[in-house]
């Protein structure tokens, strides 16, 4: 893995199932998967409630045998719940889903406030509270430091630092896997999330003096965790994980300039902080059609690019590889999950895997992993027949 992130030929090509809250699989999916390969009935943990995604178990790991395991932010205790298609799964115990008449399920903070909602039908939840959205100058971010400073770490993960570092250095001394820290760390999402999109898309081109002080704000307290958790873990873990979505389908989410005047300079310095603590590479987490900033995140320390999204705007894998893959490493774009994963036929993702394989993998810099999560709608045959593609190409 570490000869991929350093952009040489490794022996084989690496694998990541898991390893990333943005590169792992669904709880719905997960077990449909583990019945299918006729695996008993696990515990279906749902770390992150949002996105549904689920921590894969010791006996579908010797199935798939990636070479990722994540240290997530977790919680003390779990209990049951049931999901959208009344298999079992566990999810965080500070986490109260209530299900409301309209067959909505909601959740609220300590203050009554609804804070997150699963429509009816739906599989996932949504922010659905901006506590900064009537904020109108830097001043007043001082009423919402709590906020702020607690961003990015879900109050549901109630472990302790000094559980996460036993659980690092457990990982470090009884596998050889890599292990990713998902720190996430969000700034324009954060602030999209806290203002409220509208908003924060607003100040970024006409209220530019709180944009540049929600930012900052949020670049101080990051940096402050960021010390903190590699003081503790740094020696253990190899690859941190940072997010933002910075494209859309079509197209950047920003435009060059606001980019780099807005977005880039707090982003550098956070990249840079966490380089500076640990010996870790940095994998950057962004959506959709991201190209034009790659050569900005180069610059800003950034050493892997998740997903790599190759349905989206001028993300042709053939491409960013010629122009890019010298440069930084490619964690994603094994197999598109917009349309040939879960649409497709097992001949057809076999013939996507193997096309992207060959796109990205020559040279190294290339870790193998669908395009973001596997959703609940794709069939296992195709999750097979993916891996099956990837091991008969070199994995």
């Amino acid at each position: 893995m570490t000869t991929a992130l350093r952009r040489e030929e490794p022996d084989r090509l690496p694998l990541d199932l898991g390893g990333t809250e943005s590169s792992g699989i669904t709880a719905i999916a997960y077990n449909n998967l583990r019945k299918h390969l006729g695996l008993r009935q696990g515990k279906t943990q749902v770390f992150d409630v949002y996105q549904q995604v689920v921590k894969i178990e010791d006996d579908l790991r010797e199935v798939v045998r990636p070479d990722t395991i994540p240290l997530l932010l977790e919680p003390v205790e779990w209990k049951p719940f049931a999901l959208p298609d009344g298999s079992p799964c566990q999810i965080p115990a500070k986490w109260n889903p209530e299900k409301e008449t309209s067959g909505d399920y909601v959740v609220r903070n300590d203050r009554g406030v609804v804070v997150a909602r699963m429509p009816a039908g739906g599989y996932y939840f949504e922010p659905v509270f901006a506590p900064l959205a009537d904020v109108r100058s830097p001043s007043e971010l001082d009423a919402f430091a709590d906020e702020i400073e607690s961003f990015d770490w879900p109050s549901y993960a109630d472990e302790s630092l000094d559980t996460i570092a036993k659980r690092a250095k457990t990982l470090f001394e009884q596998t050889d896997l890599t292990i990713v820290a998902n720190l996430q760390l969000h700034l324009l999402a954060a602030g999209q999330t806290l203002r409220g999109y509208e908003n924060f898309m607003t100040d970024l081109i006409a209220g530019k003096p709180l944009a540049h002080a929600l930012l900052g704000r949020l670049t101080e307290a990051y940096l402050r965790r960021a010390e903190a958790y590699l003081d503790r873990v740094g020696e253990y873990v190899q690859v941190v994980l940072v997010n933002d979505d910075l494209g859309t389908q079509n197209g950047p989410m920003l435009s060059p300039d606001c980019y780099n005047e807005m977005l880039w300079p707090h982003q550098k310095r956070l990249f840079q902080f966490i380089k500076s603590r640990s010996d870790v590479f940095v994998l950057f987490h962004s959506c959709g059609s991201v190209a034009r900033f790659i050569p900005q995140l180069i610059e800003a320390g950034v050493d892997a690019l998740n997903p790599v999204q190759v349905s989206a705007a001028e993300m042709d894998t053939r491409t960013l590889k010629r122009e890019f893959g010298r440069d930084i490493t490619f964690w994603g774009g094994g197999c598109d999950t917009q349309r040939i994963l879960p649409m497709g036929t097992p001949r057809q993702v076999a013939d996507e895997v193997r096309r992207r394989i060959d796109h990205l993998a020559p040279g190294g810099g290339f870790v193998f992993t669908q395009v973001h999560n596997i959703q609940p709608d794709v069939r296992p045959e195709n999750i097979t027949a993916m891996y099956a593609a990837f091991r008969a190409s070199g994995g």
